[in-house]
């Protein structure tokens, strides 16, 4: 009796050990709290990346398709237990401190309406909405419930373009003059993306638009940054159609053209290009700076020769990387309020989209209103 009555206090003791051992990871553990909601974005693949090398919490994944979660499950090894087909059960159940939505942009107003009188923020995959009254939507939720809501570039965390913006700031090329921001590739059918994925980017209605809200709220984000949050005075746009075989609801390649005081932004945006590109240039009154793409960029001052800055110094910590800065602005360590990711900045953004897609359909330059 005496030897089972130590055994018993072994195993208590072992099991008591175990339960502090937990809560102390658990009180260790700072990350973030994450919500995924949809998984019919194919950029999806590249945040579940991020948990698989740790830097990412999710606790708990809402996709109402269980045979889109089976295959993510597969590709990542994920557990059963993360998945729901009940958004409201998962909330409850899992409680995350942020809800990320990788899902089609014109259900992004969907997440807000669910989340913001919950008290929980928000972070979308880029473009903020699908039409300008759905982005006033979400903001006036956002308002009313004093929630965060972020939209997630994969420009916002390259270094050559913070390299522009510090140079343009430090005022070494002048007043901005002319930006010149390229963003886009063959076509998401010709590059392979996921049928679930070009089930609503190439749906008018859920997407928005074609290339335009793809690719042009790049560089209506990035021109509003480099801007410092001005708005535009007019918008003129041209949208071309050049696969209809291919993509027979929405254009494939637009221009939009960006009237500011002193300066204009030509955003060219396509499904139609021979190579994968985002780039971007500014011209100041005393020269221009070109970013090739997320590391290389030249300049030229004047009449002297282009200078090459092949590897722009590392963005540092807390703007290097969307879960770090998404937890900084989250803990009151940085606002959130006059960047790339901003609920101000992505407005603006959306005005500039909406402008062009008026533009396109009344065939004339439309004036924005103060």
């Amino acid at each position: 009796m005496k030897n089972n009555n130590s055994a018993f206090y072994k195993r208590l003791t072992l099991l008591a050990l175990l339960a502090v051992f937990t809560v102390t990871a658990n009180a260790q553990d700072k990350r973030l709290r994450l919500g995924i909601y949809g998984l019919n974005h194919d950029h999806i693949s590249g945040f579940f990346g991020q948990m698989r090398r740790g830097t990412a919490n999710v606790v708990g994944v809402y996709e109402p398709s269980k045979p889109l979660w089976e295959k993510y499950k597969k590709r990542f090894n994920l557990p059963d237990s993360l998945y729901f087909n009940d958004v409201n059960k998962m909330i409850k159940a899992r409680k995350p401190d942020v809800m990320l939505g990788y899902n089609a942009v014109g259900k992004h107003v969907d997440i807000v309406e669910l989340c913001a009188p919950l008290h929980i923020p928000v972070m979308v995959e880029k473009p903020l909405a699908a039409t300008l009254a759905q982005a006033k939507r979400m903001e006036a939720l956002a308002t009313k419930y004093n929630i965060k809501l972020l939209v997630n570039y994969e420009t916002t965390w390259y270094p050559s373009f913070q390299y522009i913006y510090d140079v343009v700031n430090k005022d070494s090329i002048g007043k901005i003059r002319k930006m010149v921001i390229r963003d886009g590739h063959r076509g998401p059918v010709e590059i392979g993306c996921s049928p679930e994925f070009l089930a609503w980017l190439t749906d008018p209605v859920l997407n928005g638009a074609g290339a335009l809200n793809d690719f042009g709220c790049y560089g209506a984000d990035l021109a509003t940054w480099l801007m410092h949050g001005q708005r535009p005075i007019a918008v003129t746009a041209i949208a071309k159609h050049y696969k209809p075989a291919i993509y027979p609801k929405v254009e494939d390649d637009a221009t939009i053209l960006v009237e500011y005081p002193t300066a204009t932004a030509s955003i060219e945006a396509s499904w139609n290009w021979a190579v994968n590109l985002k780039d971007m240039e500014v011209w100041g009154e005393r020269g221009v700076i070109h970013a090739f793409d997320g590391n290389n960029v030249q300049f030229k001052v004047k009449e002297g020769s282009f200078g090459l800055v092949n590897k722009p110094k590392s963005i540092p910590a807390p703007n290097n990387d969307p879960l770090v800065y998404l937890t900084a602005v989250l803990r009151g360590e940085i606002p959130g309020t006059d960047d790339q990711a901003s609920l101000k900045y992505n407005m603006i953004a959306m005005e500039i989209l909406d402008a062009a897609k008026r533009s396109i359909n009344e065939g004339k330059r439309i004036v924005l209103q103060p």
